[in-house]
């Protein structure tokens, strides 16, 4: 029966991917339906984006006192409760009351499933894990996408997801028996760690090396999410490529991320995790060169599809490497703040470049991604330092 958690994990991290992308992917339709501006799905998304990292804070807490395993089947099955909500709304205001429980269920499953890998299985299983969450996050437009064309409507699409997710619920908890098991049978789990207290933020802050990972793990957020949000607009205004190419490439780099992250799995078998984030680093600085040198579109085109694969392994590897730094009793609080963290920069990064791609120019796009990259390099690096884990070259 212990075979049979493994699958289970990577089934419910396609789960934490299906509801990311629906919001974007029925708004034009939804927004219509519900008489309010286009601007408006930007209220729904912060909503969602601060549950997210208020429920990333408390996940030490939370996985103390109920196990990985409840965690994970509370949260799914709050996000499901909150997608079948969207399901039957025909209120804007109702949809920003049920972007709580909606963004709660989401960021405690994240870091309670995040640190619960990364002390039980080896990192190729992270890589895989944080692919399949990439499966999720295509297969949710995808579902809405079938519902529109089929005009039964967004309501639909957010009702077969949420049904999805019901589903996942009654299977997890089915299975709490297994995490419990998993954890005795290995023995990777030591009295000390359970009997551990909670770590308070504050606590967490004054951790060697926690500062570092939580500006790392920020500015990774401002690469992926700036690049995911701005890459077209940048491709097109900018670089003068036609815009239905530059929508290709750029999504392109969401491919390159998911399909980087299954590579990765297979290179971690060769490589640590120090040495997977360094050449992370390394792919997305290359990819940003070409988008700096003048000359054919195809450099900037293949500069976008590098940052990709660059992004690839840097997530899911940090993340594997907590508890090596930290130490497992307190892996769960530091994965909570980092989760915070990178939903703080995904919320507040894309939109600021925004603001100076219209008062300054969108061409400072690459120098942005620049700016966030160097951080990236120093503060993990200073991270190394201060942790005095840093692996043999």
């Amino acid at each position: 029966m212990l075979q049979f958690l493994l699958p289970l994990i990577y089934l419910a991290f396609i789960s934490l991917g299906l509801p990311d992308s629906l919001l974007g992917a029925a708004w034009p339709v939804m927004h219509e339906d519900l008489s309010v501006p286009v601007s408006y799905a930007g209220a729904i998304s912060m909503i969602i984006a601060l549950g997210t990292v208020i429920s990333s804070l408390m996940s030490d807490r939370l996985t103390k006192r109920l196990g990985a395993g409840k965690v994970t089947a509370i949260s799914v099955g709050t996000t499901a409760l909150a997608l079948l909500g969207f399901s039957v709304s025909r209120s804007f205001w109702l949809l920003c009351v049920l972007a709580v429980p909606y963004g709660l269920g989401a960021g405690s499953v994240d870091a309670a499933l995040n640190n619960y890998v990364a002390l039980h299985y080896k990192s190729r299983h992270m890589s895989w894990l944080h692919c399949m969450w990439g499966v999720g996050a295509v297969l949710g437009p995808y579902v809405m996408s079938r519902a529109l064309l089929a005009g039964t409507g967004w309501p639909q699409g957010y009702r077969i997801i949420g049904i999805l997710q019901v589903v996942l619920t009654g299977i997890l908890i089915f299975s709490l028996p297994l995490w419990k098991k998993q954890e005795s049978s290995r023995g990777e789990v030591s009295p000390d760690t359970e009997k551990r207290v909670p770590i308070s933020l504050k606590e967490v802050l004054k951790i060697p090396g926690a500062k570092e990972i939580m500006i790392c793990f920020f500015c990774y957020s401002i690469v992926e999410q700036t690049a995911n949000l701005w890459a077209s607009s940048y491709l097109t205004f900018y670089k003068g490529i036609h815009p239905e190419t530059a929508a290709a490439f750029a999504s392109m780099f969401f491919i390159g991320i998911t399909a980087g992250r299954g590579i990765s799995g297979f290179v971690t078998i060769k490589l640590n995790d120090t040495q997977m984030i360094r050449l992370g680093l390394g792919i997305i600085a290359l990819g940003l060169i070409l988008m700096f040198l003048p000359g054919p579109q195809l450099l900037s085109l293949s500069g976008l599809i590098l940052i990709g694969l660059g992004c690839a392994p840097i997530y899911p590897c940090i993340i594997h490497s907590t508890p090596d730094h930290f130490g497992a009793d307190r892996s769960q609080a530091v994965i909570g703040v980092q989760m915070a963290c990178a939903y703080t920069g995904t919320c507040l990064m894309p939109p600021l470049f925004g603001i100076i791609a219209e008062k300054i120019s969108i061409g400072l796009f690459p120098l942005y991604l620049l700016l966030a990259l160097l951080m990236m390099v120093l503060t993990h690096e200073r991270l190394l330092k201060k942790t005095a884990r840093k692996e043999n070259e």
